[in-house]
């Protein structure tokens, strides 16, 4: 828990520039634009927007925000040092940030003599002169800088000396924050935590020997380092190429740094950046820094999910803190531990990062699975052990079928309903038939469902087209329901998956099938088993109907009781 006390960090994100560098993420204008604000809600303090000129979607950004600023957030333009022989003030990129009318700046430089020979093809010095001229032309036009030292770690590993002279160059020419990127991924936290220490050490010598810098002071407002410190402050970048980036962030904050640079959910280039959803929770709830509101922390979940919904990424359900699984217990013995104390399985509250605990349901339950998941769907089979043990019964011997209950808790909630005698019968399926047309030369193909249904003891046929067998099974039943039960028209089929059981019986395979369902407001998985897979996916999308309309039939009935 922090305090008032409680040493300060300043997040800042890059979700918007790195992060979309991830192969296969792209957004638009709008979606930038809504990530924004949802980062600002959030509580970062710094987001990072793009490249101004780089391409037409960043420019049209920064403009709309200009005229529907952040409501506490800094927006942050991002750009490199000028050319080689050039000069800062003729430097038309330079134009474009000036342009994008942001108080803050991060500009990039090149800290390893490697880069600056081989990919720059210049001079050492003429580095260091496009570092200086860059901050300094900037600043004179009003704008705060944060500089971001590329390649810092591997520079710094290879010629130390004038890696220093790099970061020199930026603090003697105004930069406020001095932020050291391990651009390649490759640094270990051993070594992040030494040359962190390193760098914090040398740049408070430097302060003491060299004032101010030659800057003046300024009255500002959050957020920004301490005023009243003579030292630029520093930050760590860190990207995932080796699977260290959130340790090694953490190490570069425990050894020193006071700005953590990353990404929601880890996106980024290659194999990612470090990701926030772990590194805020784990500096904030284990180490006691500052970072957001423990309000906002509450948030983060809802964020990493909502981030994933708008870059169109499923979701990791296996990450730490925010996962759909990060809290699930499986295993009977844990269950049962759980139930009497979280803290025997769980590292902290997932009320705290806005998450939830889940009991599993599987063959390797145990009857404190069943109790616990019962309660979670509001039923209490505490008193009615015989009735427990039978549905534990059926979950392993539906499992042994092929079934799966772990990632389709809709049909697991409808066993127990059945198994209790309380199973709600909305409908029931006479029969149906599929019928498929492949014309050779013609790339799609058309199907054709036909369903009989019965509704309060009245039978229904109806028929329905789809480019596919499912979809024309699950439009036909649809049609046929949607009179007697208009909510369906709100429900959508979000998720279709096809897993082969035994593979080695070739084309004779049992076939699961798991089918997500949602309202707008809530979403539930189904599934069903079959050697015949529309039946498999018969069986998934009707009781995905069924479980909608049982959330909907609840959902009445609560409004009746409190009206």
């Amino acid at each position: 828990m922090t305090t008032n006390s409680s040493p300060q960090l300043w997040l800042y994100d890059t979700t918007l520039r790195d992060g979309t560098q991830r192969e296969g993420l792209s957004v638009s204008i709008e979606d930038k634009l809504r990530i924004a604000k949802r980062l600002d809600q959030l509580g970062v303090p710094f987001i990072e927007g793009g490249w101004p000129g780089a391409n037409p979607k960043d420019v049209q950004f920064f403009w709309q925000l200009q005229e529907d600023p952040l409501k506490q957030a800094e927006i942050v333009a991002f750009c490199s040092t000028r050319r080689p022989n050039s000069t800062a003030a003729t430097e038309p990129m330079l134009q474009d940030i000036l342009a994008a009318g942001t108080r803050w700046v991060t500009i990039f430089g090149k800290s390893w003599d490697l880069h600056v020979t081989t990919s720059l093809k210049t001079t050492l010095e003429e580095n260091l002169a496009m570092i200086r001229d860059t901050i300094e032309y900037l600043r004179s036009q009003g704008r705060r800088i944060i500089y971001d030292a590329e390649h810092w770690f591997d520079g710094y590993k290879h010629n130390p000396d004038y890696a220093l002279q790099t970061l020199e160059a930026a603090i003697a020419s105004g930069a406020e924050w001095l932020v050291l990127c391990d651009t390649n991924g490759g640094t270990l936290p051993h070594e992040v935590s030494q040359i962190v220490q390193d760098v914090v050490r040398v740049t408070g010598e430097w302060g003491m020997g060299h004032g101010a810098w030659g800057m003046e002071k300024e009255s500002t407002q959050l957020p920004m380092p301490n005023a009243q410190s003579l030292i630029p402050q520093i930050g760590i970048h860190t990207h995932n190429d080796s699977e260290m980036a959130v340790a090694n962030a953490i190490a570069a904050v425990m050894a020193g740094a006071k700005m953590v640079q990353g990404t929601i959910n880890g996106y980024g280039e290659r194999c990612g950046n470090a990701n926030l959803c772990s590194l805020i929770p784990n500096l904030q709830l284990k180490l006691g820094y500052s970072c957001i509101t423990e309000d906002q922390l509450t948030q983060l979940t809802e964020a990493s999910r909502f981030v994933s919904e708008v870059v169109n990424l499923a979701p990791d359900e296996h990450a730490p803190f925010v996962g759909l699984s990060a809290f699930a217990h499986k295993g009977g013995i844990h269950v049962s531990a759980v139930e009497r104390n979280p803290l025997t399985y769980e590292h902290i509250r997932p009320e705290q990062v806005g998450n939830h605990r889940r009991i599993v349901i599987s063959e390797q339950s145990g009857l404190s699975n069943v109790l616990a998941k019962a309660r979670s769907f509001g039923i209490n089979l505490d008193e009615l052990k015989a009735e427990a043990k039978q549905i534990l019964q059926r979950l392993k011997d539906l499992e042994s079928e092929g079934f799966q209950f772990e990632a389709a808790e809709a049909s697991f909630a409808l066993l127990m309903h059945e198994a209790l005698g309380g199973r709600q019968k909305f409908f029931e399926v006479k029969g149906f038939q599929v019928h498929c047309d492949l014309i050779e030369g013609k790339e799609t193909s058309n199907a054709l469902a036909t369903v009989k249904i019965a509704v309060d003891g009245k039978n229904i046929l109806e028929a329905s087209e789809g480019n596919g067998p499912v979809a024309a099974l699950d439009a036909a039943l649809r049609k046929a329901l949607v009179n007697f039960y208009p909510q369906i028209a709100t429900f959508d089929l979000t998720d279709y998956k096809v897993r082969i059981l035994n593979g080695h019986t070739g084309t004779a395979a049992k076939t699961r099938v798991l089918v997500e369902s949602g309202n707008g407001r809530q979403r539930w998985t189904t599934v069903g088993v079959s050697t015949n897979i529309l039946e498999a996916s018969y069986q998934a999308v009707v009781e995905g109907l069924e479980y909608g309309l049982l959330l909907h039939s609840q959902a009445e009935a609560v409004v009746k009781a409190s009206s």
